[in-house]
Formats: structure tokens, C-alpha cells, sequence
């Protein structure tokens, strides 16, 4: 295959030829990575993680197809590939605490620690014993380097940037990491992907929990959380109806709570997870799922060194945008004070901390 990407404008990956597994998932996103890596003269090896073994609701195993995709692009791009069985790592590090956290009514994101505990960690260092130079992921990010350190960058695509993602991870991996879709928009990478006739170009982006795959949510967590039903209650404790499990339910929630009738949506405010109580208002920006200032715990700087106090910009969640706020070291722990409330702030979220395009890490609110 002629990989000619000269009317693309994509810019330089490495100075010289080099040895790289890209981490492919069977999405278009990895597989137009190591496309371009191969297109600038690289040896190119695909590595793809298998991380979950159950089947979904139809007996199909979504890592079966997505490996079979794998395949047919490597075969189209005649690089070699290997599959790692992450599942039992992932099990352990991963889903487990992720049951745990929503066992207790927190809200916990396992996208960002499958980057912490699989993806820059067991696979990194796999990939690196085979003797490779590089790894390169498909994320919508980016690094730089101050002739000292690297840091994490934003992607330009800023609709699919996934910093937020990667907050986790320990900044000494970003040495022998590559992003080359970091300076990508998504539309140009279909683009690509179509140009050279690759079999999952317009295979659509994976979304939500990802060892879930289509299914209903609610169920799957049944199989691993005994929950008991409760009360539905307004804050001035008026009974309003009954819910599965005050573990079910995060904080702006207004789908799926089954409660009726006349006047405006319900919304989820408040939690109180002792007594199984899930508080519900009538008002989307009611003033109780307003924070101004929030406690954050297990911090993790991505080659930044912070004093005790600092000014700098954060977010609580995937696609929101930066919010201005000030920060200070408390007994150990990140008290965040935002310029503007925040709204439906949960236990366990992650929240990033970023100085212009720089991720600077992130912590878990507690």
C-alpha cells in the first residue's frame, strides 16, 4: 500500500526510523496511528489489549471483534501483531475498586485508571521487554518538552481532546510515549482512514464504561452489588417515589429515576448513602448540586512541581471546560476553591488541573 500523506499536513512524529507498538483497539483512531508511523518510515508492531472476558447480552465477545479488527488493518498495512490478556490485571486493579467505589455511592471513572494500571503501565512496560523504543497510543493528546521534562499536552482537536484521560498517569512514561494523532482533528483522521480503504473507517467510537458494551447498566452492576430499594425523597423529606438502590444514582442524574407526573423533570441533589435516601428536586440548577469548593485526595502531578498555594484551571469531568480556581495544600490533601459554583460534584470524580494546554495532573475529590 502506497501511504502517501503529503495532502494531510501531518507533522514529523520522530527524527529518525524507529521501533514502535502502537496499543490498538480496533478503532479507526489507533489504527490511523500507526498508519501515520508506518507512512514516516517506522517499524511498526500492533499490540492489542484484550481487558475484559465476559460476552455481552447477544454471546458475543466485543474483545474477539475488536481484535478481528485488529487484524485486517495490520494485514492491509503488513505490520505484525501481538495480543496481551490483560483481563485478570484489569480485574484486580481496576473493576474490582471501581465495584467498590460504587458500592459505597461514589462515582468513579475506570476509563482513567485502565490508562493508570493497563495502558501506561502493564502494557508500557510489556511492550518495552520486547524491545521497542516507543509506545504510541491513539489519544487526542499531546507532549512537549522544556529540555528537561516532558509534559502532557491537550489535543487540538478540542471536541476530542482526552488529557482528562490520561491526567493519572506517571509523567516518566511520556519519554518513550507518542501520540500522532495529538495534533489531529477527528474529522482528518476519518479522512485518512477512508483514503486508504481501512476496514473500520467508519467503525463508530466506543463510548461509556467499556468492559459494559450493550448492555443495560443498572443490571450489569446487579451482578456484582446487592442493592436494597429505597426512598425517593424531596429535601424537605416529602416521600416522592422508590428507587433500586441509592448506588445507582449520581448527583444531576434526571434519566431513568421512574418518577412522574405533573410539572418539571426530577433531579437528583443529594445522596445519603447510610440511609439508602436519594434526595430529588423539580429544578435542573437547584442550589444544593452547586460547590464552590471541594477537597481533593491521592494526587498525582505529571511532572509538575506545585507549591502550596497556586492559581490554575481544572475540570471535574470529560468535555467540560477549564474552570479558573485557586488551590491549596491542606493537611495532605488539595482544598480547590472555584471562581464559578460547579455543579453535581461527586466523591471519586477525578478532577484535572491544567496551566494553558498543560495538564499538570489531577487528584480524587473526596
Amino acid at each position: 500500500m502506497n501511504l502517501d500523506l503529503s495532502q494531510f499536513n501531518i507533522p514529523k512524529i520522530l527524527n529518525k526510523p524507529s521501533k514502535i507498538m502502537v496499543g490498538m483497539s480496533g478503532g479507526v483512531d489507533s489504527a490511523v496511528a500507526a498508519l501515520i508511523l508506518k507512512a514516516q518510515g517506522h517499524e511498526v508492531i500492533a499490540g492489542f489489549m484484550k481487558n475484559w472476558n465476559e460476552v455481552d447480552v447477544n454471546g458475543h465477545c466485543n474483545a474477539e471483534a475488536d481484535y478481528e479488527d485488529v487484524i485486517k488493518v495490520c494485514e492491509a498495512l503488513d505490520i505484525s501483531y501481538y495480543a496481551f490478556d490483560f483481563s485478570k490485571q484489569y480485574f484486580d486493579s481496576v473493576f474490582m475498586n471501581f465495584i467498590k467505589d460504587y458500592k459505597n455511592g461514589d462515582t468513579p471513572n475506570p476509563d482513567v485508571f485502565c490508562n493508570i494500571e493497563i495502558k501506561f503501565n502493564h502494557f508500557f512496560k510489556t511492550a518495552l521487554r520486547l524491545g521497542v523504543d516507543y509506545v504510541a497510543t491513539g489519544h487526542y493528546c499531546s507532549k512537549s518538552y522544556n529540555g528537561d521534562k516532558w509534559f502532557l499536552k491537550k489535543g487540538k482537536d478540542s471536541k476530542k481532546d482526552q488529557s482528562y484521560f490520561l491526567s493519572g498517569i506517571n509523567g516518566d512514561v511520556l519519554e518513550k510515549v507518542l501520540f500522532p494523532l495529538g495534533d489531529l482533528e477527528k474529522m482528518t483522521v476519518r479522512d485518512i482512514a477512508q483514503k486508504f480503504n481501512l476496514s473500520n473507517a467508519k467503525k463508530k467510537d466506543s463510548t461509556g464504561v467499556c468492559f459494559i458494551g450493550e448492555r443495560n447498566f443498572r443490571k450489569f452492576l446487579n451482578e456484582y452489588i446487592d442493592s436494597t430499594k429505597g426512598e425517593f425523597q424531596s429535601l424537605s423529606g416529602e416521600v416522592v417515589g422508590t428507587h433500586e438502590g441509592a448506588c445507582f444514582y449520581t448527583l444531576g442524574q434526571r434519566k431513568g429515576l421512574g418518577l412522574g407526573g405533573p410539572g418539571n423533570p426530577w433531579y437528583v441533589v443529594k445522596k445519603n448513602h447510610l440511609k439508602n435516601i436519594v434526595y430529588v428536586e423539580r429544578q435542573k440548577d437547584h442550589p444544593e448540586l452547586f460547590k464552590t469548593k471541594v477537597i481533593a485526595k491521592e494526587l498525582n502531578w505529571i511532572n509538575f512541581q506545585p507549591g502550596k498555594s497556586f492559581k490554575c484551571k481544572a475540570k471535574i469531568r470529560y468535555r467540560q471546560s477549564d474552570q479558573e480556581c485557586s488551590v491549596d495544600y491542606k493537611d495532605g490533601n488539595l482544598e480547590v476553591t472555584f471562581k464559578q459554583p460547579q455543579r453535581a460534584v461527586c466523591k471519586k470524580q477525578v478532577i484535572a488541573f491544567y496551566e494553558d494546554d498543560i495538564c499538570l495532573g489531577s487528584a480524587l475529590i473526596e
